[in-house]
C-alpha cells in the first residue's frame, strides 16, 4: 500500500496548452457587447425586431466564440491537437512533416495537408520588439542576447508566438520516432459551432426575405 504522504507524480502525457490571451479577451468583450445589444433588442424591439435580434445572436455568438475563445493548441509527448474555429485536428508527431512560421503559424503533415494554428498568432510588432532587444544586447556586447542565465526574468529576444513554435518543433523532433507517437491525422468538424451558425443564417435569411 502506497504511503499517502508520498508526492503524487504528474501524468506522463500532460498536455501543454497554447492559446492567445488577447484573442480571448477581445472575444469576451465582443460577446458581452453583442449579448447586451441583442437582449435589449428582444425586450424593447417591436414587430420583427426581436426575431431578427435572436437570429443575429444565433449566427454571431458561435462565430465570435469560434474565432476568439475556441482556438487552442494542445501538445503532449504523443500528439499535437489543434482546435481551430471550425475543426479539431489531431496529429500524432510521426505524421508532422514540419512547423513553419511566416505571416501565420502552420503545421504541415507528411501527406501534404496544411493546417493553420489559430491559437498561436503571429505578431509582427512582437518580432520587431524582440529583434530590437537582441540588437541592443549585441551592441552592448552581451553574448547571451539579453537573456543571461542568471536572469530568468529578462525580456525574451524572440516573439512569444515564435517561442511557442520553437517549443513545438523541439517536441516534434524529439518524439517523432517514438512508438506511442505513431498514427494518422484525424480531423473532426466542430458541429457545435457550425450547426447554430447555419441555423442562424437560415433564420435571418428567411426573416429578411419575408419582410
Amino acid at each position: 500500500m502506497s504511503d499517502p504522504r508520498e508526492p503524487v507524480a504528474e501524468p506522463a502525457y500532460k498536455d501543454r496548452t497554447f492559446r492567445s490571451p488577447a484573442g480571448i479577451a477581445g472575444g469576451v468583450l465582443l460577446l458581452a457587447l453583442g449579448v447586451w445589444l441583442g437582449i435589449d433588442a428582444v425586450i424593447r424591439g417591436e414587430g420583427r425586431t426581436p426575431w431578427l435580434a435572436l437570429a443575429g445572436l444565433l449566427l454571431a455568438v458561435p462565430l465570435v466564440v469560434a474565432f476568439t475563445v475556441r482556438p487552442v493548441v494542445y501538445a503532449n509527448d504523443d500528439r499535437l491537437r489543434i482546435r481551430n474555429p471550425f475543426r479539431t485536428i489531431t496529429l500524432p508527431w510521426a505524421s508532422v512533416a514540419s512547423l513553419r512560421s511566416g505571416y501565420s503559424n502552420e503545421v504541415l503533415t507528411n501527406d501534404g495537408a496544411k493546417y493553420q494554428l489559430w491559437a498561436i498568432p503571429v505578431s509582427l510588432r512582437g518580432r520587431k520588439r524582440a529583434a530590437r532587444r537582441k540588437s541592443q544586447a549585441a551592441a552592448a556586447g552581451d553574448p547571451t542576447g539579453g537573456r543571461p542565465f542568471l536572469d530568468p526574468h529578462a525580456p525574451p529576444t524572440r516573439a512569444p508566438g515564435d517561442l511557442s513554435m520553437d517549443e513545438l518543433r523541439e517536441l516534434a523532433e524529439r518524439r517523432a520516432e517514438e512508438e506511442s507517437a505513431q498514427g494518422e491525422p484525424v480531423v473532426r468538424w466542430a458541429y457545435e459551432i457550425v450547426a447554430p451558425c447555419v441555423a442562424g443564417a437560415v433564420l435571418l435569411a428567411v426573416l429578411l426575405a419575408v419582410g
